[in-house]
């Protein structure tokens, strides 16, 4: 079943006198369970189409379906509402409220939306369990490392039980082990809770832990890689980086 659908996806801004094309014509199906990593140098439009499938940016042409909702066809308070309830979001700097502990900050997303928080305690505990921060469930931001951070957030993501959680450059602001763990904890919650997740990212290491690479140059989607369950890590890290050379020269 496809959790999103992105049709004939096209994006301009003005730049000037300038009229700049940032998507040109993206075609693009996300079913549910999938693990996918979108790929592109920079100024390729990876960012640009992350906004507009979150339904944080609005196309200037194309239609994107989310969660079996048209996003042309809502209007603002009821697309939030559908961001809210539908969709995850993990970002490079991790938006945590200072003030809350790390199981308020995850919680947040239901305090909002007007949820009994009692009534999500097993999933609370068991998302804390996951990120293995149990032990630091009360500790506020800055109390926490950058990559426990980072944790809180995915866990916030997933609190939800969201359609698809969408993770714009996860690891960017982390160190190479920090990030391995950001990865290795979306992978899981593919496999164990079988969420669907896209991440935009420029590290092929990060997006060799998906099953299915998207590669972007100029607003255009130029490659789909997919791999096997069973394909071990390093080879798709290394059919990255080989699809990536391409792309570049």
């Amino acid at each position: 079943m496809a959790v999103l659908v992105a049709k004939n996806l096209h994006k301009r801004y003005i730049l000037g006198k300038h009229q700049v094309e940032a998507l040109a014509g993206i075609d693009f199906v996300v079913e549910e369970g999938e693990f996918v990593a979108i790929m592109g140098p920079s100024g390729s439009g990876k960012s640009t189409l992350m906004h507009l499938i979150g339904g944080l940016d609005k196309p200037s042409d194309g239609e994107i379906t989310l969660a079996g909702h048209p996003l042309s066809l809502l209007k603002d308070k009821q697309s939030t509402l559908l961001r809210r309830r539908n969709v995850g979001f993990v970002f490079q700097f991790f938006n945590l409220l200072p003030t809350l502990t790390a199981e308020e900050n995850i919680t947040l997303p239901m305090l909002i939306d007007g949820k009994n928080i009692s009534k999500y305690q097993v999933r609370l505990d068991a998302l804390l369990e996951l990120i293995g921060l149990t032990e630091r469930r009360r500790h506020k931001p800055e109390q926490l490392s950058g990559g426990e951070q980072q944790r809180v957030a995915l866990a916030r993501a997933l609190i939800t039980q969201p359609a698809i959680v969408l993770a714009d450059e996860p690891t960017g602001n982390l160190d190479t082990k920090t990030g391995t763990t950001i990865m290795e904890l979306l992978r899981k919650s593919c496999d164990e809770l079988i969420q669907t997740i896209v991440v935009v990212t420029h590290d092929p290491r990060a997006a060799s832990y998906a099953d299915r690479i998207v590669f972007l140059r100029d607003g255009s989607i130029v490659d789909d890689i997919r791999f096997e369950k069973n394909i071990p890590q390093a080879q798709r890290l290394r059919a990255i980086i080989d699809e990536m050379e391409k792309l570049e020269s």
